[in-house]
């Protein structure tokens, strides 16, 4: 089922979005109860060579000095924060600096060559917050309600096809692209159709969740110059299956559903701000309107600041 949200304030200055995404999901927790994440941009201050990774480590004597020394071996570690967790790991976030954009993932995997660690997120203009768990949990965890952005997206999931864990709650995201990440409800049917093209091409898979096919396919658009418009257009064409999601850039959203609309969402927009969700009762958390409209079969849409 899951429950995905979107909201953009338009005067592009910084607000309490982890708060007004935090209330939106809540309202959303009842269509997925497994897991929650937030992308939420605009706010990190880096600056445009930095980077921050969310890394979960393992509770192991001597783990997290092999993280550090792994990362030091390719470029300094600026400034770190060990993240308390659930479960026998804990989240290790740290700032980097990289000359270019295409040196991000090389590093990443290099990480995730250690036992028992996996890199979570990597990103420069937006931050990724996910885990499993409700979503009123996630946000005291890791004090989401104080993170301040330009818009954001966020979700809750119902689990149907991977495993229940942090790294497989959404958002997703891919290296193909900087910053371009995604949430989604439904199911990608052609899922191996629309994957194997992709591999061919070079793209590297982590999971076999349909939503990581998903953020690939708009980013191998992105990269090959189509507009977000035009790579959404073109989902709706290429994609099976019931679907709606919603793709978070540093410039703002954009969102897609599929042609016979078998999955919910309504958008509404004020003077001020502009939001989507699954449903209404998420909407009136942030915006005060009756005109709230439906999105309608194969629609797309983008809301750029």
């Amino acid at each position: 089922m899951c429950g995905i949200a979107g909201i953009v304030y338009k005067d592009k200055k910084l607000h309490d979005i982890g708060n007004d995404m935090t209330n939106m999901l809540h309202q959303l927790q009842h269509r997925g109860p497994d897991s929650a994440g937030y992308s939420i941009y605009g706010g990190t201050g880096l600056e445009d060579d930095e980077y921050i990774l969310k890394i979960q480590v393992k509770e192991s004597e001597k783990l997290l000095e092999k993280v550090k020394d792994t990362i030091n071996f390719i470029t300094p570690i600026k400034q770190d924060a060990i993240l308390p967790s659930v479960g026998d790991s804990f989240i290790y976030k740290c700032r980097i600096s990289l000359d270019r954009f295409c040196e991000l993932k090389p590093l990443i995997t290099k990480v995730d060559t250690i036992d028992d660690v996996i890199v979570i997120n990597g990103s420069h203009d937006f931050e990724m917050i996910k885990d499993v768990g409700s979503v009123l949990d996630i946000a005291e965890r890791y004090d989401v309600r104080s993170v301040k952005g330009t818009h954001a997206i966020g979700h809750t999931r119902f689990s149907t096809e991977s495993g229940v864990d942090r790294y497989h709650a959404h958002p997703f995201q891919t290296y193909i692209v900087r910053d371009i990440s995604v949430v989604h409800n439904g199911q990608i049917t052609n899922y191996w159709k629309v994957r194997d093209p992709l591999e061919r091409k070079g793209h590297k898979f982590e999971t076999f969740n349909d939503t990581e096919c998903l953020v690939h396919y708009i980013a191998d658009k992105l990269d090959t110059g189509y507009s977000l418009e035009e790579a959404l257009k073109q989902s709706v064409e290429d994609m099976d299956g019931p679907f709606s999601y919603i793709i978070g850039t540093p410039q703002g959203i954009g969102i897609a559903k599929d042609k016979l609309g078998l999955r919910p969402g309504v958008m509404a927009e004020t003077d001020d701000v502009f939001a989507i969700a699954s449903e209404e009762v998420s909407l009136r958390e942030v915006v005060d309107t009756h005109h709230v409209e439906q999105i309608s079969p194969g629609e797309v849409m983008v809301y750029e600041i």
